[in-house]
């Protein structure tokens, strides 16, 4: 924690709170809080929006490097970018955010939560996140947040792009797509590839060989091809319908366990590779009837596939959704009724002559309720949900919320809810299962206290969330399938903090920063949960000069544990991130980026290392307007 110490403290300068910490403005249009359109401003919820100008200058990082920069969020991953990776909300675990990709739900059933590392961030035009328990609006799995991505929706006249990159460890990068819009028909195509040499994500040294007993001195590389296509139809004035389609194919090597070669004290592991695809797909139908009634149908479908050789190992996760949501608005009353259903499935090939094939599925079906108020100083949204699980039965949720407008520059907020997530299939039949397994479930509770003034914004969230029946992997449990153990439903778990952060812009500076103060804790052990820090922060600045954007931008964060008895510590960090990029010609945009600039020595997971200092450079071109 040395040297995060300082930094932390300076922090604690700085004015509170915003809510929303990205270039989004307070007039801006959201869905995700209540997936209906609502402004930014009128949203009790704690939220932040990432805009496509910040994507754009994020470099070669992948989509959680990038929520990792947010107020709330934190990531661990076993090596570099295309590695495995874990995205906690408020410290929540990974598998406690409900993740969508225009709209289509993305999750593992068997790891439990999306595989963030197979979503492509060269696809993603805007990326809204939403804080805290929506179980009453989205069902199972929200019990940390929400967070949605959209792909790019074409508008005006043809606008093509070509864009290539370079960077450290081998990086080459090049994407081109089009969109636009002709008549009530509008588009948007994107490709992109990327490949990277990548380094030693598990580098030799005597402290890993005795602890670990092995090492495997090379390079852990990827390669992904990634392909969105956004299709539009604005049938009348008042109804569109659109068809949306994502797909990536990617390949990471990573050290295997399966060889060893003799030559001690060292014992060397050949590589495996991994292969990761997903693929989702959406077709939306909406229609506003008149001024008060509004429908929309949706039917979505994704697939989740890993597959390792030459040690193999496959699964594969189908997830299909039917939604029907129905609005009524009477002047500042928003009255929804949705209709959805869930259905889930696993496929687990066997591994072995001696193993056999897992393949199950269950469903839920769905009645949610909201209903939303909004006048003069006043903010109210109230939501419940019934769940009827296939295999559970059933599940009722439930959130309310409320706004308060003390003055034009300060609004309070405070809301409750509940959540839960079923165990995936993976947890209940597999070799490691535990059929009797029972669905997390939570409380949550927060308040909140907002500042905006022009050019300056700050606030405050304080949180506690609840979660009992907490699933956990007991390797001295009885009665298992496996000798190595089973999953079970141990523990109950507490995820406590608050959240601070700011922004202020000061001619063409504009200024940001956060900062989060949490205990996510095992109540039955009373230790802190493994891979996430007591505290973290972000500050960054933005100078526009002499047609330049200039960026620079710190990551702190304390120390955590690795494992649940928090006996491995790993260290506290500090990172520091710089930027340049600025428009060559009308039409060729430039970004030049560094990243770790100290090159930092740190880890988020024990026994893999993580990328030194790392440049990138890259050219886009797009036709003047």
């Amino acid at each position: 924690m040395k040297t995060s110490a300082p930094f932390l403290a300076a922090l604690l300068q700085l004015p509170l709170v915003a809510f929303a910490q990205t270039s989004a403005t307070l007039d801006e249009i959201v869905v995700t809080a209540n997936r209906t359109p609502q402004p930014l401003s009128e949203l009790v919820g704690d939220m932040s929006v990432i805009e496509r100008d910040t994507i754009e200058r994020a470099g070669a990082v992948g989509v959680a490097d990038l929520l990792a920069r947010l107020p709330g969020i934190e990531i661990s991953r076993n090596g570099g970018a295309g590695s495995n990776t874990s995205v906690f909300i408020r410290g929540a675990e990974t598998r406690f955010t409900a993740v969508y990709i225009d709209g289509v739900r993305v999750d593992s059933q068997s790891t439990g939560g999306a595989t963030w590392e197979s979503i492509p961030l060269a696809q993603i035009e805007r990326i809204e996140v939403l804080r805290g328990p929506a179980a009453a609006v989205y069902g199972s799995d929200a019990i940390g947040g929400v967070i949605q991505l959209f792909t790019r929706r074409g508008e005006g006249r043809p606008l093509p792009y070509v864009g290539v990159g370079f960077g450290s460890y081998g990086l080459r990068r090049s994407e081109a797509g089009i969109s636009g819009a002709a008549g009530a028909f509008d588009y948007s195509l994107g490709v992109a590839h990327e490949e990277n040499k990548g380094f030693n994500i598990q580098p030799w040294n005597k402290r890993t060989v005795s602890r670990d007993g092995y090492t495997n001195p090379d390079r852990d590389g990827y390669r992904t091809d990634s392909a969105n296509l956004r299709l539009g139809y604005q049938i009348t004035p008042d109804q569109r319908v659109e068809a949306t389609v994502l797909y990536n194919d990617q390949q990471a090597r990573y050290d295997s366990t399966s060889r060893t070669l003799p030559r001690p004290p060292r014992t060397f592991f050949p590589d495996d590779i991994g292969y990761q695809r997903l693929r989702t797909a959406g077709l939306a139908w909406t229609a506003k009837w008149n001024e008060v009634y509004s429908t929309r149908v949706q039917i979505t479908d994704s697939v989740s596939a890993y597959e390792t050789e030459p040690s193999y190992y496959a699964t594969r996760t189908h997830l299909r959704g039917y939604l029907l949501q129905n609005e009524f608005r009477f002047g500042p009353h928003l009255v929804t009724a949705t209709l959805e259903r869930r259905e889930d499935g696993l496929t687990n090939p066997p591994a072995t002559s001696t193993a056999t094939l897992l393949k199950r599925d269950r469903s839920q079906d769905a009645l949610s309720l909201g209903y939303g108020f909004v006048q003069g100083p006043h903010s109210l949204q109230l939501n419940v949900r019934r769940d009827d699980d296939s295999e559970f039965g059933g599940k009722t949720t439930g959130s309310a919320a409320y706004g308060f407008a003390i003055t034009p520059q300060w609004r309070a907020t405070a809301s409750v809810g509940s959540a839960f997530r079923v165990p995936t299939l993976y947890q209940r039949f597999s070799e490691y299962g535990l059929a009797s397994l029972q669905p997390e479930s939570s409380r949550n509770a927060e308040v909140g206290l907002r500042y905006t003034d022009g050019p300056t914004s700050a606030g405050i969230v304080l949180y506690r969330n609840r979660v009992n029946n907490l699933i956990t992997f007991d390797s001295n449990a009885r009665g298992c399938a496996s000798a190595f153990g089973c999953y079970r439903n141990t523990a109950r778990a507490e995820y406590e903090g608050v959240t601070l952060s700011a922004g202020h812009r000061i001619g063409d500076v504009t200024l940001r920063a956060s900062l989060d103060f949490q205990d996510p804790r095992d109540l039955g052990t009373d230790k802190q949960l493994a891979r996430r820090a007591r505290k973290h922060a972000t500050l960054g600045a933005d100078w526009r000069v002499a047609g330049w954007t200039l960026g620079a931008e710190v990551q702190t964060s304390a120390s955590r544990f690795d494992d649940a008895a928090n006996t491995v510590r790993l260290g506290g960090y500090t990172l520091l991130n710089l930027s340049a990029s600025t428009q060559i010609t009308p039409s060729l945009s430039l970004l030049v980026r560094v990243d770790n600039v100290g090159d930092k020595n740190y880890t988020l997971a024990r026994g893999y290392a993580t990328a030194g200092r790392s440049g990138y450079v890259s050219l886009k071109w797009t036709p003047s307007l």
